[in-house]
């Protein structure tokens, strides 16, 4: 018999909380001129691929700084550390983009003026300005990166200044032989800040729909629960129902078996068989209803519960739709209380029908021993030998074991086999009273 293993009894908590959003500020113009640090997300998938937006970025900067340094020396010829410094701020404002978005759209702004200003006396006939060739290209990068980050009316805003302020310079001091860039960079601006807005929407929405996602899991788990709870309660109704019934009726029989009872052993007979028709009545009363949505519907009649003497005919059922079962008994076997016998009933059947579900084909080992004061199941599963097929909806399984031998103080433990299989060991007390207070005192501390 595999030996029990404490494993925790709840799930951990999932976490539902999103991920780090961009703090929306209701000063449209405040957000312009904040310094906060707000880093571009990684990828969610790959994992292994998580830093590549980072990566590509950085060597886009490294790229337009040599770009912006190749076309000041060769097409304006500038020599000295004048290529170097708007080679070094472009790239810096690239990178700086990937951490602190605004003061590297300004940053950018202001290498694309100082750009301007030294490169005035020497454009020549239908070269653009205020831009160099490559300028608003690379910054155009800059508000993509920019707009991935801020609030829509913030992205409308960057795009509108930087498209606003090429057309003041051009109108106000764009030397005659040189080409208008206006239009363009009007259009290339746009389309990276609809991108970058695109692209946030959808990392928002999809950050929202794993959010559900994961508040739909709780709750399907919880209703779980509480179903598999709705159903202890039906099937210990029947039992505590019959042993009600049964006491009442040998109260009244009991009188019957003894020559000249005295009056005294009457009464006490007869409040005894009182009491057990309404401790009945008041459990029908308030159990009852769990038995269906309709309790009264024929189509829904009482059964006795199962015990473990029906296992045998639970395993050839289990055969027949394909397992390979074998059981094993060690221990004195005796009869138990019936909260026992039909907690121990229902964890092998929900056992072998996880088997049947999710390890088609494997071989199944049903172990159960008889202890003084303990009843141990184990039931385990080799590796299946074909796939699965999908279970639709969210069945009781685990979650149904575990709190049905919480119930009674036992230990439930569960998990996967070195040979890929699955294995399911349960200790459950022979004096459940025994048990549970234990298990309460557990709780307790």
């Amino acid at each position: 018999m595999p030996r029990l293993t404490r494993v925790n009894k709840q799930p951990a908590p999932m976490d539902t909380s999103p991920r780090t959003e961009p703090v929306e500020h209701g000063d449209r113009f405040g957000e312009l001129f904040t310094l906060r640090y707000d880093p571009l997300p990684r990828m969610a998938r790959p994992r292994r691929l998580a830093r590549l937006p980072h990566v590509v970025v950085l060597l886009l900067a490294v790229f337009f700084g040599l770009t912006t340094n190749h076309e000041l020396t060769e097409y304006y010829r500038f020599t000295g550390g004048l290529p170097v410094l708007a080679a070094v701020l472009t790239g810096a404002s690239i990178a700086l983009a990937l951490f602190r978005p605004i003061p590297a759209w300004w940053l950018g702004l202001f290498t694309a003026g100082l750009a301007a200003g030294v490169t005035y006396a020497h454009v020549r006939q239908n070269e653009p300005w205020p831009w160099l060739p490559s300028g608003y290209v690379a910054f155009a990068l800059i508000i993509l990166l920019v707009t991935l980050r801020v609030s829509p009316r913030t992205t409308v805003s960057v795009v509108a200044l930087s498209t606003g302020l090429t057309g003041l310079t051009e109108l106000f001091f764009a030397p005659v032989q040189g080409a208008s860039t206006f239009v363009v960079c009007g259009v290339l601006f746009g389309v990276a800040g609809l991108l970058g807005y695109a692209l946030r929407a959808m990392r928002s929405a999809r950050r929202q729909l794993v959010v559900q996602e994961n508040v739909a899991e709780e709750e399907r788990a919880r209703r779980t629960l509480l179903e598999e709870r709705s159903r202890i309660a039906r099937e210990l109704h029947d039992v505590v129902a019959h042993h009600m019934s049964v006491i009442s009726i040998q109260a009244q029989v009991a009188p019957h078996l003894v020559e000249n009872p005295s009056e005294e052993l009457r009464e006490n007979l007869a409040g005894i068989r009182q009491n057990a028709l309404e401790a009945l009545t008041e459990l029908r009363r308030v159990l009852g209803v769990l038995r269906s949505e309709h309790p009264e519907d024929p189509a829904n009649p009482h059964h006795p519960q199962p015990t473990l003497a029906e296992l045998e005919g639970l395993v050839d059922n289990v055969r027949g739709a394909g397992l390979e079962v074998t059981t094993e008994t060690a221990g004195i076997r005796r009869p138990l209380t019936p909260g026992v016998e039909l907690t121990a009933y229902r964890i092998v059947q929900e056992a072998l029908s996880n088997c049947l579900r999710h390890a088609p084909g494997s071989r199944v080992e049903v172990g159960i021993a008889y202890g003084p004061r303990d009843l141990h199941l184990c039931v385990a599963n080799s590796a299946p030998t074909r796939p699965a097929s999908p279970s639709p909806g969210a069945g009781h399984g685990l979650l149904g074991m575990r709190e049905r031998a919480g119930m009674l103080g036992g230990e439930l433990a569960a998990g996967p086999r070195p040979d890929g299989g699955y294995e399911v060991s349960v200790v459950l007390p022979l004096d459940p009273a025994v048990g549970s207070s234990s298990e309460t005192k557990k709780k307790d501390r």
